[in-house]
């Protein structure tokens, strides 16, 4: 199937261009970012070898509907969608943390427990947990940014120890965070979702906080079905999910977590196509809506001419 794997436009006025693990972003006279959101998978900080077709797609639209319906709570960078898997906003400068909040024991969180830790990122975890538990209240478990290689975690006391944030910018983001978790979590349960964690970014624009990157989307959140959580956690049971957790479990029982010296299992054309289904599926949960495929035959051109067009309407 065609699929954005990656793109290498030239537009008018770029002053710049950076590949991200997911993402293609070009910069348009220094005041813009065009980004297209390419249908690459990365996972324990490694980009896979196949594309995912409409991943991109999926998470662009996702993240589009939520900043709209967080817009009240927080400004964000997004100026224009012009086309299901690009959007153009405005540059803010990032902060060099990302903003995770986690509602539940589950993931990176889980595994760390697992191994007897009994703290994440300064924030105390109760003994007897099981994992995907809920927590008493939503902790948040921030990680450094890293341009390349592995985010790491941080506590909130060494991000302002060593200057990462200033104390009045983190108190903000800790604002925001909490915020847009309750929005998102509201969201998610009228469609029968529980929003499990997920992370934010921020960036500045002078003295502006705006919300930036893609939020409540399965490439940075993960959320269980409600139905059955219950029962199924007193079974001690697995939960049923909707975020990339799968493809990890995948890699993991196939011998690779990202470490030197381990290779990417095949992705055969049937496991690309169960990821795809999955992210389709994601999207019509947590949307109620069914998803509408883009078209799908020169679909790299396509994203090219929606932004050129969009660009010189600017």
């Amino acid at each position: 199937m065609n699929s954005i794997k990656e793109t290498h436009f030239n537009f008018p006025n770029q002053t710049a261009f950076y590949k991200g693990k997911v993402r293609d972003v070009y910069t348009i006279d220094n005041k813009y970012l065009a980004m297209v959101v390419t249908d690459r998978i990365s996972a324990f900080d490694v980009v896979l070898p196949e594309a995912i077709p409409y991943k991109g797609q999926v998470l662009n639209q996702i993240a589009a509907r939520f900043l709209e319906a967080t817009a009240d709570i927080v400004p964000n960078w997004v100026i224009s969608v012009p086309d299901p898997s690009a959007t153009i906003g405005r540059i803010c400068e990032p902060f060099k943390v990302e903003m995770v909040i986690r509602g539940y024991l589950a993931g990176h969180a889980a595994r760390e427990y697992a191994l007897g830790k009994r703290q994440v990122c300064g924030e105390v975890l109760a003994e007897g947990l099981k994992e995907n538990d809920i927590l008493p209240e939503p902790i948040i478990t921030p990680t450094t940014k890293a341009s390349v290689g592995h985010d790491e975690d941080i506590s909130r006391a060494d991000i302002l120890a060593k200057g990462i944030v200033s104390e009045e910018d983190y108190v903000q983001l800790e604002a925001y965070t909490k915020a847009l978790f309750k929005r998102g979590t509201e969201i998610a349960a009228k469609q029968g979702l529980i929003l499990v964690d997920t992370k934010y970014e921020f960036g500045k624009v002078g003295d502006q906080i705006y919300l930036i990157d893609e939020i409540h989307t399965p490439d940075s959140s993960r959320y269980f079905y409600a139905d059955g959580y219950a029962e199924r956690q007193a079974k001690g049971e697995p939960q049923k999910q909707l975020s990339k957790e799968f493809v990890r479990k995948w890699l993991i029982e196939n011998g690779f977590q990202g470490k030197d010296g381990q290779v990417v299992p095949e992705m055969t054309p049937e496991i690309v196509n169960s990821i795809s289904e999955r992210y389709i599926e994601l999207y019509e949960k947590i949307t109620g809506e069914a998803f509408i495929k883009s078209e799908n035959n020169n679909v790299v051109d396509r994203v090219y001419i929606a932004i050129s067009e969009a660009l010189n309407n600017m």
